[in-house]
């Protein structure tokens, strides 16, 4: 295949993926949106966020994200070589690892519950600490069944089949949806969250039933316990230092967690509700991104073609910033209004709608850092070398933990955010520079001349949003219709004047998204 026709392919890829991450995140707003209107940010939803946030730590550290992340670079490398039949029964002992392995660590999260868990609350009532526990216990499970779907999709990422593994995350949100829109009428009002929680489980359980028959012909994988696997070995000792090399923002999100408790009740929920949106656009672009060019990446690193791997990388990052920084910018500007029109219905009142935008004001400054960093960490993980990206990640827990401490009193719920954001920034410079020496450079001219043309472009952008919403805001009020309008009318603005200027800038990247007016295949 020539390199133009590998880059098409990859190009097409990156489109369906972005398509299916694009459904999945507006599927996961519309759970958050049915969530804030049941819950608000009073009460047991506080206990939720926390008791989800503890065993989401856990699947990014020890099952989906750094199994696959560790896992793809081996399994690639076996098959480049031409040992598909190793290739697979490292796949088949891997099964074996995760369910023995991530079931016990699973049964000692749930035995171990009321003890740990109200280390993560210190400032919650009595009666939410004791909510967190029970509702921890209903879903630590969702760890060893992540770590199988994440090496399932691993697997069918391998294989370039890259649709079903973007579509389960929509399975999962409509699942959690079904249950909370059909279950919480006919159960008492603390029941309700609850059957937020089995349905949590119940979605996670799902998403793998529907990973299994698209292994159908790459196959088959003898499932062993693999203690004997040499390759099971290398990926577990590749998983050690990828776990906070990945888990890095769920590491900080717990951070903020126990943070948030500290300044009041009401504040995890409003930070995790901003935190949603934050993940929107990330979600729907710079995952896809790092996705797709993650096995493509694995096997440059593979045949040791450095020049390649600039290159891809180069672009990658440029896609990044041209998709996230139009997006940062109108949450900064405009993200008090997003929050009223998307969540202030139920109970999720005008003091929920101000905790949630501070929140998110502060989240959006490093949006495209972050995004980016995804990318930046899987180049070190294609090379086999996931200590370095540990360490950064180390440095950026730190980091993240002492501008908490030093920030949450003088600025309460937006102290928080603003403390992940900075120490986004930080360790994606750091990343990249020593990305670079690996390297030996990265196109850093090619990158910065995208992120300037990028960055200008979007304050063209905002202009004409922020003009557009204010005069609707201003002649229609503040009616949900009115906000629909106002809103949709500025993110038409926002796109308009962005594409307008890239195009002005002659940014390649709106080749890009040229070739996605084709239909997809």
């Amino acid at each position: 295949m020539s390199a133009k026709a590998a880059a098409g392919g990859r190009g097409r890829s990156t489109a369906i993926f972005a398509l299916w991450t694009g459904v999945s995140r507006v599927a996961g707003l519309l759970r958050e949106i049915i969530a804030a209107a049941i819950f608000g940010t009073q009460g047991a939803i506080n206990a939720f966020v926390i008791a989800f946030a503890v065993p989401n730590l856990l699947r990014s550290l020890v099952a989906d994200s750094a199994l696959s992340a560790a896992f793809l670079p081996v399994f690639t490398e076996l098959e480049e070589q031409g040992r598909e039949r190793e290739a697979r029964r490292l796949a088949g002992a891997l099964v074996g690892v995760i369910a023995v392995g991530l079931g016990l660590i699973s049964l000692a999260a749930v035995l171990t519950a009321p003890w740990v868990m109200p280390l993560f609350a210190p400032g919650l009532s009595p009666e939410l600490v004791d909510e967190t526990v029970r509702l921890s216990q209903i879903m630590f499970p969702i760890v060893v069944l992540l770590g199988l779907t994440g090496l399932v999709s691993a697997i069918l990422q391998a294989g370039d089949r890259f649709g079903p593994t973007a579509f389960v995350p929509v399975l999962w949100n409509m699942v959690i949806i079904v249950l909370l829109v059909a279950a919480t009428p006919f159960v008492t009002d603390a029941e309700q969250i609850t059957v937020y929680a089995v349905a949590i489980l119940v979605g996670t359980l799902a998403q793998l039933l529907y990973l299994l028959p698209s292994l159908r012909g790459l196959g088959p994988f003898p499932i062993s316990l693999g203690l004997g696997n040499g390759h099971v070995r290398r990926v577990l000792m590749l998983m050690l230092p990828v776990t906070l090399g990945l888990g890095l923002i769920n590491v900080n999100l717990v951070v903020d967690g126990i943070f948030a408790t500290l300044v009041s009740d009401d504040a995890p929920r409003a930070i995790d509700a901003a935190f949603r949106l934050y993940l929107l656009p990330q979600g729907i672009f710079s995952v896809a991104i790092a996705t797709v060019l993650f096995p493509t990446i694995s096997r440059l690193a593979a045949r040791d073609d450095h020049e390649g791997m600039r290159s891809t990388l180069a672009d990658g990052v440029r896609q990044i910033f041209f998709m996230l920084l139009p997006a940062s910018a109108f949450l900064l500007v405009l993200g008090e209004p997003v929050v009223r029109l998307v969540f202030e219905r139920g109970a999720f009142d005008a003091l929920s709608t101000s905790l949630t935008a501070s929140a998110l004001l502060y989240f959006s400054i490093g949006l495209a850092f972050n995004g980016a960093s995804l990318l930046v960490l899987r180049a070190f993980f294609s090379m086999q070398m996931p200590m370095v990206a540990t360490k950064v990640a180390a440095v950026g827990v730190v980091l993240n933990l002492a501008l908490n401490a030093a920030l949450y009193q003088p600025l309460g719920v937006g102290g928080i955010p603003l403390s992940t954001s900075i120490s986004s920034i930080i360790t994606f410079l750091m990343l990249v520079w020593l990305l670079e020496r690996e390297l030996g450079g990265l196109h850093r001219a090619w990158i910065l001349d995208g992120v300037a043309r990028s960055l200008v472009a979007s304050g063209v952008s905002i202009l004409f949003a922020w003009t557009v919403w204010s005069t609707i805001d201003g002649a229609l009020g503040r009616g949900p219709v009115a906000q629909l309008l106002a809103m949709g009318a500025a993110l038409a603005a926002s796109a308009a004047g962005y594409l307008a200027a890239a195009h002005a800038f002659e940014m390649r990247e709106l080749q890009v998204l040229s070739r996605l007016r084709r239909p997809l295949q």
